[in-house]
């Protein structure tokens, strides 16, 4: 599989359901990027910044990379922090994330 189908809430709650490559090392704050969402990536993806926060939804949280502790740091800071919040820029886009649901954070 070359890509996978991945649904992006905006803060508005509308719903964007976006074709994601997988053989382009892409992170999902690229993805929304490329998409025009409303996603800084103000680090470049660095895991420094966390305006790429977000929440996955749907049952793909057990399948991805445990957070490392720089991203659990930036966590630490970030608002509206949940269970299931994560960085876009640390979630690479791969095919067993394929039918992934993500909700963009509020900011502030």
């Amino acid at each position: 599989m070359s890509s996978i189908r991945v649904t992006v809430i905006d803060r508005e709650g509308t719903s964007h359901e976006l074709e994601a490559p997988t053989d382009m090392n892409m992170n999902v704050m690229e993805l929304c990027k490329s998409a025009e969402l409303p996603v800084e990536g103000t680090c470049g993806g660095m895991a420094m910044c966390a305006s790429c926060h977000c929440y996955v939804e749907s049952a793909h949280a057990g399948t991805m990379s445990e957070k490392s502790d720089d991203e659990e740091d930036m966590l630490d800071e970030a608002f509206h922090v949940k269970e299931e919040s994560r960085l876009g820029c640390q979630i690479q886009l791969a095919d067993a994330l394929d039918g992934m649901v993500i909700r963009l954070a509020p900011v502030g």
